[in-house]
């Protein structure tokens, strides 16, 4: 979001090298421009995404940089175009805030795929978007107190969503969402639909939650069966990829298969487990290539694909499906000072599947920065 440097009022926490040690800072927001809302942050959850932008994984030199795109707030004020919003309203903030709003894309309602896209931080503001004292600065993001963001970024919270949920909604819940909606929600072929999810993370809960919702059998591939009691809490199977022998029992069986793995993987024995014509979506940002056979492609009129969240549209779609049938993640809230712990922790691969969510209102109390 548009952050004025050397400006005051707003408390962050922010990573001030690649340490990605999380300290107290203050910076300045605008005022809310014609077509902008301003809003107090009151939670914001941890995303693997935040650490990765800290510590120098993605490359980003953006320092001091507050992370967050999973927020949830309460609306402070409203500018003097905007209709859909008003003072006291419980809304959400995701991993976009702005977009050109002219290309295809953006026409289509994918202002997630705008090559002009705005991210809720680390994107330079640019010229010409009504905050110029913003210009050429990076964006910063939720681990703050204070935001100001164009509206049609902002989303209206569902009544019955508790607010703690909202932001892991936002990025693990539209991620998840989106393939889903297409493979399973709009592909209602009258034939049961039968889902796999390579993961058991965050992501995979998630899909595992929403697929169930959709009225879909959901597999889980997993490197062993040791979440064999979890997956089964979630009405789910399990299957270990690494077993030759459940693979090959387990082919031709899945419409489609959500791989939210990050690291590096094999995928060939995995897509075998597709129906014919089925789709496989990757989901996890894997930096290296992965292997395909272009002929399991063609002789199983397989599609390979990715998914990156959602458009805006999307997104109002997933909030009122979860509202509709109870889908929420798994989250714990904790205390601002507790922030770079979970960094170690997500760095280290002991974090779990459970969301952290930010309590906002702790930043007061964390000590000046040294």
């Amino acid at each position: 979001m548009a952050t004025i440097p050397n400006g005051t009022g707003t408390i962050a926490l922010c990573a001030f090298d690649k340490k990605a040690k999380l300290q107290r800072h203050e910076f300045g927001r605008p005022a809310p421009g014609p077509n902008d809302v301003a809003l107090d942050v009151v939670y914001c959850g941890m995303c693997h995404s935040d650490l990765h932008a800290c510590n120098g994984d993605w490359g980003l030199e953006c320092f001091p940089i507050a992370p967050g795109h999973e927020v949830a707030g309460v609306v402070t004020e409203v500018g003097s175009e905007v209709s859909g919003f008003k003072v006291g309203d419980k809304v959400g903030v995701g991993c976009f805030v702005g977009s050109c709003g002219s290309c295809d894309q953006c026409d289509e309602g994918l202002q997630n795929l705008c090559r002009q896209h705005l991210q809720a931080y680390s994107s330079p503001y640019p010229q010409g978007k009504g905050h110029d004292d913003c210009a050429g600065h990076h964006t910063n993001g939720g681990y703050t107190s204070k935001m100001t963001v164009q509206s049609d970024f902002v989303f209206k919270v569902p009544d019955n969503i508790s607010m703690e949920y909202v932001g892991p909604l936002l990025c693990a819940g539209i991620t998840m969402f989106s393939p889903l909606n297409k493979h399973v929600l709009k592909k209602d072929n009258g034939k049961p639909k039968h889902v796999g999810i390579v993961g058991f993370g965050g992501l995979g809960q998630m899909g595992a939650k929403l697929a169930k919702a959709m009225g879909a059998s959901v597999t889980v591939l997993s490197r062993s069966t040791a979440k064999k009691e979890q997956a089964a809490a979630l009405g789910a199977a399990i299957l270990a990829h690494s077993d030759e022998e459940a693979m090959k029992a387990a082919a031709y069986t899945f419409d489609v298969v959500l791989d939210t793995v990050s690291s590096h993987h094999e995928i060939a024995p995995i897509m075998s487990t597709l129906k014919i014509g089925g789709a496989y979506v990757c989901i996890g940002a894997i930096g290296q290539p992965v292997g395909v056979s272009p002929m399991g492609l063609i002789f199983n009129h397989y599609t390979l694909e990715g998914s990156l969240v959602g458009g805006i549209p999307e997104t109002k779609e997933m909030l009122d499906f979860c509202s509709q049938h109870n889908v929420l993640p798994e989250v714990k809230v904790i205390d601002a000072k507790d922030a770079t712990a979970q960094f170690e922790a997500l760095n280290a691969g002991t974090a779990g599947a459970t969301r952290a969510v930010i309590d906002m209102s702790t930043l007061k109390s964390l000590p000046e920065r040294a």
